[in-house]
């Protein structure tokens, strides 16, 4: 499936991004080979292939060895978590409202 500039123009619109007619072009291209090599993954034949928890696993059950326990940790102090902020008060954050 090739890509061409009006259609990169319409998703830099939408994403509200400048391109210029050179970028247009250049991103049109590497969209286009992007989805050829998608293409060509779809074709291939995967079945009976197990999908993977992490890149690399050989074995599904090694997945669970990479992953730590949930558990909860003391965090930073609050006058340490505080202290490089901008605007704050004796408990929080000041931040702009941005809702009215």
């Amino acid at each position: 499936m090739a890509i061409d500039r009006a259609q990169v123009r319409h998703v830099a619109h939408l994403a509200r991004l400048s391109l210029s007619a050179a970028e247009e072009e250049k991103f049109a291209i590497q969209l286009s080979q992007v989805l050829g090599y998608i293409e060509k993954l779809n074709a291939v034949d995967v079945t009976g292939i197990e999908p993977l928890a992490f890149a690399g696993d050989q074995d599904p059950s090694q997945a669970k060895a990479a992953l730590r326990d949930d558990r909860a940790l003391p965090g930073l102090p609050r006058e340490e978590a505080l202290s490089g902020a901008p605007q704050r008060d004796a408990q929080a954050f000041l931040v702009p409202r941005i809702i009215e």
